[in-house]
């Protein structure tokens, strides 16, 4: 296994665990927990999509990146009572379902 596959396994492991933390506080309405941890979760997602720029794989982690920011623009629409500004967090999710249109659209071999 190379160095940098192991270290991007690294930060997957660990964007998981946040991203359900993340998730969590905006379940028991934890607001201040919610919305720090919204910084880490997205931070580590761009992470991941940028070092894997120029792979296929980014697409996919492109798409996850925009549905955590669609998920965080939901979780501060209800916690802030703007129930009806959540409905804009289609728009990043409508860019994630793009480029996962572009990740089986891609004619890059598959990475391992």
């Amino acid at each position: 296994m190379s160095q940098t596959k192991f270290n991007m396994r690294r930060f997957e492991n660990i964007h998981i665990p946040l991203w359900l933390l993340k998730d969590t506080c905006w379940m028991m309405q934890w607001k201040m927990l919610g919305m720090i941890m919204i910084v880490p979760t997205i931070g580590v997602a761009l992470y991941i999509a940028i070092r894997s720029w120029g792979f296929r794989q980014f697409w996919l982690n492109a798409a996850i990146t925009f549905w955590i920011g669609a998920n965080a623009f939901w979780m501060c629409a209800e916690f802030y009572d703007h129930e009806d500004w959540k409905y804009y967090a289609g728009i990043p999710f409508g860019i994630g379902f793009i480029c996962t249109a572009l990740f089986y659209t891609s004619k890059k071999p598959h990475d391992a």
